[in-house]
């Protein structure tokens, strides 16, 4: 008997096997996190070209910052490896059990589901900028003052706590594989990473018409008044487009990144809970329950009225807010 059987032969003797099989799919171990496995080594590779280049540049480099965007993204893919697979794929398999289609897979529908999936990733994207529950979680990815390959990496490790999966559950419905949205899901976040940077400039005028580039995603993470909140698109800029959130990179106003009020600590804990410590703070405000809980899905620069006043709301701008933006 070879060595390797026999270590084969205690490994199938020990029961593991069979825990293992009965576990991984409740942990999400699925072609997506394969893709994110398979695309590590070429962020990391990517990431250091782009160091290299621009290391001697503290307004677009720190090294510090850098690393811990890369702590932050492994905080996000382990809670997400860990948790998806018991928070969101039974809510998937539900809707896909009970779905409207029975849609086979090939490569007509596999543009669809790409499609589709890039359509939910806008609405979720803008949810994430103006529903404050979703912003919370979403407020870390911005909070950088740089716009690096490294910034794309910066994640929040309660983004599967905080329900944004939840916009792709019609696709699931309509009857498209949970799997295979994965897999497009995936793919998405791999563009995506490179669009992350300012060492590209303009690509050519075709490409910026319909795909998100680093110029329009430079524009996204701009704090500046003009560039808040938009350009939310995925891999397509055409959602934009469509739907009056496209702005153009301008020449004259290059933009400012971060957050309108910088966090007060670089800690990783603070980074992902600060929002979420403002927001309860301000639910715990006195005022009605209803009033209250408006706090979870109004936009982040609302303000809700103290109880003496007449009862109309502070909309306040993104500009003069206490929330950071």
């Amino acid at each position: 008997m070879a060595l390797t059987d026999m270590f084969l032969a205690v490994l199938a003797h020990s029961g593991l096997l069979t825990l293992w099989q009965a576990v991984a799919p409740w942990l999400g171990l699925d072609e997506r996190q394969l893709i994110f496995l398979l695309a590590t080594p070429v962020f990391i590779a990517v990431a250091v070209w782009e160091y290299l280049r621009i290391r001697h540049d503290p307004a677009r480099m720190d090294t510090r910052e850098a690393l811990r965007n890369f702590v932050l993204g492994a905080g996000y893919q382990t809670t997400e490896l860990l948790f998806a697979g018991v928070i969101a794929f039974p809510v998937y398999a539900l809707c896909y059990h009970y779905r409207l289609f029975d849609i086979e897979l090939s490569w007509l529908t596999g543009l669809l589901t790409f499609l589709g999936v890039d359509f939910c990733f806008y609405w979720m994207h803008r949810a994430c900028h103006r529903v404050r529950w979703f912003w919370a979680a979403h407020v870390v990815h911005h909070s950088s003052a740089r716009m690096n390959f490294s910034t794309a990496m910066r994640q929040n490790a309660t983004n599967i706590f905080n329900g944004v999966w939840v916009f792709y559950l019609p696709l699931a419905l309509l009857g498209f594989n949970p799997v295979w949205i994965g897999v497009a899901y995936a793919l998405s976040l791999v563009y995506q990473f490179f669009i992350h940077t300012t060492v590209v400039g303009r690509l050519p005028a075709v490409i910026e018409r319909v795909f998100n580039t680093p110029s329009h995603h430079r524009v996204h993470h701009g704090r500046n008044p003009g560039y808040i909140d938009r350009n939310y698109g995925g891999t397509l800029i055409v959602w934009d487009r469509l739907f009056g959130t496209f702005v153009d990179e301008r020449a004259g106003d290059p933009p400012e990144y971060g957050i309108t009020r910088p966090v007060p600590s670089n800690r990783l804990l603070v980074l992902c809970t600060h929002e979420y410590v403002d927001l309860f703070r301000d639910m715990a405000r006195p005022g009605g329950l209803l009033s209250r809980l408006r706090h979870l899905w109004k936009p982040p620069e609302w303000e809700r009225p103290a109880p003496s006043d007449s009862g109309t709301r502070d909309a306040r701008t993104a500009t003069d807010t206490d929330h950071d933006r």
